[in-house]
């Protein structure tokens, strides 16, 4: 989860902020606003918004829209609408861009997982269910706005997707009201709409091993970041850390990495290409980001070390220990 950093103004009535369990996580919402009853109801919009999202895209509800996928795409086609349909779109795409280190399908096997119980599934499962993480087994018709699996056991999930698109509509929904300053978070997902009237967003990024502390913070304006971490869903057993960000060539979970923050201008892009370098690494992950105009990524690996793309520049010491 990313901490947002706020210092005291005398202006404070005029920030209006909310905060509400949902999508498995917190979203949160900061803004500022002449008018109070303005500010409440854009807060109460956005939340609305989230909770419309989910309701299309959770995987833990059996009436929504890609539960429905999941249970009927491997018999044929499936309507997705445009709104989902888009997101799956985008979400293959970011898949053909990472060579599969971003994979929707992942859930085939991350359906086995639960985090907070301290369950796993066994190597035989994992063996036989992993098959099913390619997605390439996905596959779209644009003039009908269809999905269907290619074959039986495929499952898919946006949850490394759907929580930076949940951020970015809210800030889309803060614009359309003339809203100039505001942060929509969303787990490790935070949009920024302009600055903190006249100074910059102080955004910390979570030291990965001491809980609420702070590894680095970085001041940005008017942009989208993102943290994937193995902190936010795991669990411990015989001194291996177990968490929710999938390797999809093993079906297990992806080592190396204790944290991946990205920024960009596109909160969807950012919370993508956040799973993707944590899944492919220090090298290759800041290769990828390398090749992205407009992106950058601070990477922290499991000994603590600190990385930065090449358009950052980095602090003379901040490595956790």
């Amino acid at each position: 989860m990313l901490l947002l950093t706020l210092s005291a103004s005398p202006a404070l009535a005029d920030w209006f902020s909310d905060a509400r369990a949902m999508m498995g996580t917190e979203v949160s919402i900061h803004l500022w606003s002449d008018d109070p009853e303005a500010g409440r109801e854009a807060l109460e919009e956005v939340f609305q918004e989230a909770a419309r999202i989910d309701r299309l895209m959770s995987t833990y509800k059996d009436k929504s829209e890609i539960s429905k996928i999941n249970r009927d795409a491997a018999q044929g086609e499936v309507a997705a609408g445009s709104e989902l349909f888009g997101l799956i779109q985008r979400s293959l795409d970011i898949s053909v861009l990472t060579r599969g280190a971003f994979d929707i399908t992942y859930d085939s096997v991350g359906q086995y997982y639960d985090f907070r119980s301290g369950q796993r599934p066994d190597p035989e499962t994992v063996e036989s269910e992993r098959q099913h993480i390619d997605y390439r087994l996905v596959k779209l018709d644009q003039v009908r706005s269809t999905v269907h699996f290619l074959e039986p056991g495929v499952r898919i999930n946006l949850g490394g997707i759907a929580k930076g698109y949940v951020v970015e509509r809210g800030i889309d929904i803060l614009r359309g009201r003339g809203v100039q300053n505001a942060i929509v978070t969303a787990g490790g997902d935070s949009r920024l709409l302009g600055d903190r009237r006249g100074r910059p967003w102080m955004v910390g990024i979570r030291d990965p091993r001491k809980d609420g502390e702070v590894a680095i913070s970085v001041p940005l304006a008017d942009e989208a970041i993102s943290t994937s971490g193995d902190y936010e869903r795991y669990f411990e057993e015989g001194g291996v850390r177990y968490h929710h960000i999938i390797q999809p060539s093993t079906g297990e979970p992806a080592s190396g990495v204790r944290s991946a923050t990205v920024f960009g201008p596109d909160a969807v892009i950012t919370d993508a290409l956040s799973t993707s370098v944590f899944v492919m690494g220090v090298e290759r992950g800041l290769t990828l980001i390398g090749s992205l105009p407009d992106y950058e990524s601070i990477v922290i690996d499991d000994e603590g070390r600190v990385f930065y793309s090449d358009g950052l520049m980095q602090p003379a010491s901040d490595a956790p220990e």
